[in-house]
Order: C-alpha cells, then structure tokens, then sequence
C-alpha cells in the first residue's frame, strides 16, 4: 500500500522531490511556476534635497513595472533610510540626491547597511552626480547611478535584471556573496 503522503504526491502537477526548480526564475524547467513575488523597492531622499519631483516619478514608474515600491518621503537620515529598508525587509534602496552632498550622504547609507549586515540590498542612486563622482560611489559599492535624462524604462529594465527578490534563489546569491545578511 502506498503511503497517503505519496499518494497525494502523485496528483500534484510537478514531483515535490524537486520542488526546488520550481523555483527557477530564469524561466526554463518544466517546473515553472506563476509564483512572482513582488520585489521590494524603498525609495528615499536623503538629507536636506527638498526636490522630490524626480524620486516620485521614478517611483511610479518602478511601481507600474511590477514593484512594490516603498517610498519615505523627504529629509531622511542615512540611518532613518537604512532602518526603513530592514523593517520593510526591502529587496533594493533608491536614493535621489540633487544637492550635491551625495558623496557624503550615500557612502553613510553603505556604512550603515554594512554595519547592520544588510549587504542583501542593493542600493541604487539618482539625481545630479557628475561621472567621476558616480565611478568612485559605485567602488564604493552602489549597483547603479542614473543621471538626468535616464529614461523611466531604462531604470525599470535594470531593477528587472538586477534586484531579484530575497524569497526566491536567495539561497544560493547568500552563498555566492560574501558579506550578505543570512549567509
């Protein structure tokens, strides 16, 4: 006789002994399932920047391509930003910064994030940021830096490719990077 737990086993519509590929998000195996989570996304406005205009459309336009977009408003702290990210348990952080102080504003953002082992989220910035200025904050460790005139669906296309979701192929990105909360 076959155990129940089995039996049951039988009338799924993948095998369960290799429920891990369904977790396959590049979409290739025969075990591919509608199980998207949302990608979470805090956007944020760090320092005295009363210019908000930019981060809300970037935010709306984040938001119509498929994100959960958390957005904190203006004049955060660096840790106000970072505490925000980990009680939203978010998957990346984008900063608008338009007045000039992002070589001090984002490196506190990637300290912070650091000391509270959230290597996990990506941090992504915007706003007016001259080219060396954006090469020195990426060796410091931020993903990307879009400036004025990046299209909406440039900056959506590269959140597709690069912000995955923490509850999906998490596992495996922990191990991967060193240096990443849970690993």
């Amino acid at each position: 006789m076959i155990p129940q737990s089995a039996q049951s086993a039988r009338n799924l519509p993948w095998d369960p002994r290799v429920v891990n590929d369904a977790f396959d998000t590049r979409g290739g195996g025969p075990y591919v399932f509608n199980m998207d989570p949302k990608v979470r996304i805090l956007v944020a406005k760090p320092g005295l920047d009363g210019h908000d205009r930019g981060v809300k459309v970037i935010a709306r336009a984040l938001r119509d391509g498929g994100f959960e977009v958390l957005y904190t408003g203006l004049h955060q702290t660096p840790e106000q930003i970072v505490t925000a990210a980990l009680q939203e348990d978010v998957d990346a952080i984008g900063v608008s910064v338009m007045s000039g102080a992002h070589m001090t504003l984002i490196p506190r953002i990637l300290d912070a994030l650091a000391k509270e082992r959230a290597g996990d989220i990506l941090l992504f910035a915007g706003g007016i940021i001259p080219a060396a200025d954006a090469a020195t904050l990426k060796a410091l460790g931020v993903r990307e830096v879009f400036t004025p005139g990046t299209s909406t669906d440039a900056v959506v296309t590269w959140a597709r490719a690069h912000v995955p979701p923490k509850t999906l192929g998490a596992a495996s990105q922990l191990a991967a990077e060193p240096g990443r909360r849970g690993g």
